[in-house]
């Protein structure tokens, strides 16, 4: 391959973690190439009021916090591409990345690529989110003081974010879709015993009310048993039903955890059966299953590229 279509390094992903890790290798003349993937902007580019990212007293725009982000970065000499990665060979150095109709070779990869919401996929829940309709309850919750608000989910997630949830909601309404729940014992027994949340099993969530305002008002409902359908007015409704990390690529390269978090040592370094694997490095929600906040996914996206600096230069780069 002839050297200008090798990169020093080459970021996966367009979110908070990458775009921080683009501007720091940006900043140290590296060049890095951003590829945009699927879901450019990440989780933040579906977000509207950020108000706990630092240096924001009265907030700011998830989607223009993300477009000062890639502005930041280009004005350093990182370049952004709308790019799909179609497969990837880890055994060569560098690095083979097939884009489809390109090939291009990275002496360094930073794998920033996120993890998805699940969402119940209701037209009338894509079109609330960010107005009432959040899979962030850490993000969100502080919104809706005072307010009656509905989780969905049965699992530890839907548990925790419900509880935390208190701490803001008058009334919290977790709706499980089967009879039983999957949450453990130990949370299940929390959950049941907090006297603001009331539960709701066997239930599914038909529509999300509130579309032509752009404000949630309630949910219509339906029971699985009986098939008679209600309307639970609330102000918010927070899915509780996990994320899915984009990993699925690196499937077999690396060490993933048992939903498919990629596994690191000191938080940035993948590993394959327990080693780290040279040049490679992940950020963000990809190897973060606890925190997933815009602020951590930065931080930990200045740590790989930090730690691609020091690879590069002690591999006479």
């Amino acid at each position: 391959m002839p050297e200008n279509n090798t990169r020093d390094t080459v970021i996966l992903g367009s979110g908070c973690s990458g775009l921080t890790a683009a501007i720091y290798a940006a900043r140290s003349n590296l060049k890095p190439l951003v590829l945009e993937g699927h879901e450019p902007g990440g989780q933040l580019s579906i977000t509207t009021l950020v108000e706990n990212f630092p240096g924001w007293p009265d907030g700011i725009q998830g989607p223009e916090l993300i477009e000062n982000m890639k502005k930041q970065a280009v004005r350093f000499g990182a370049e952004l591409r709308m790019a799909h990665l179609t497969s990837i060979d880890l055994n060569k150095h560098p690095f083979e990345l097939n884009l489809g109709n390109e090939i291009i070779h990275a002496r360094t990869l930073i794998i920033a690529s996120g993890a998805s919401a699940r969402w119940l996929n209701l037209p009338s829940e894509q079109a609330l989110i960010g107005y009432g309709v959040s899979s962030c309850a850490t993000c969100d919750g502080f919104f809706f003081s005072g307010k009656e608000i509905a989780v969905i989910g049965g699992g530890d997630s839907a548990m925790e974010e419900a509880l935390f949830l208190t701490r803001f909601a008058s009334k919290v309404t977790l709706i499980n879709r089967t009879e039983h729940f999957r949450a453990s014992k130990i949370m299940l027994d929390r959950a049941f015993a907090h006297p603001k949340i009331k539960f709701l099993s066997n239930t599914t969530v038909e529509e999300v009310l509130g579309v032509e305002e752009k404000d949630v008002k309630g949910l219509r409902l339906k029971n699985r048993a009986s098939g008679e359908e209600s309307i639970l007015p609330v102000s918010a409704m927070f899915l509780g039903i996990g994320h899915t990390p984009n990993a699925l690529a690196f499937k077999g390269m690396m060490d993933l955890d048992e939903d498919g978090y990629i596994l690191t040592q000191n938080n940035v370094f993948p590993t394959l059966n327990g080693k780290p694997i040279p040049g490679v490095f992940a950020c963000g929600d990809i190897q973060d299953r606890r925190y997933r906040q815009a602020i951590t996914a930065a931080g930990s996206g200045c740590m790989a590229a930090l730690e691609v600096e020091k690879f590069l230069e002690e591999h006479g780069r």
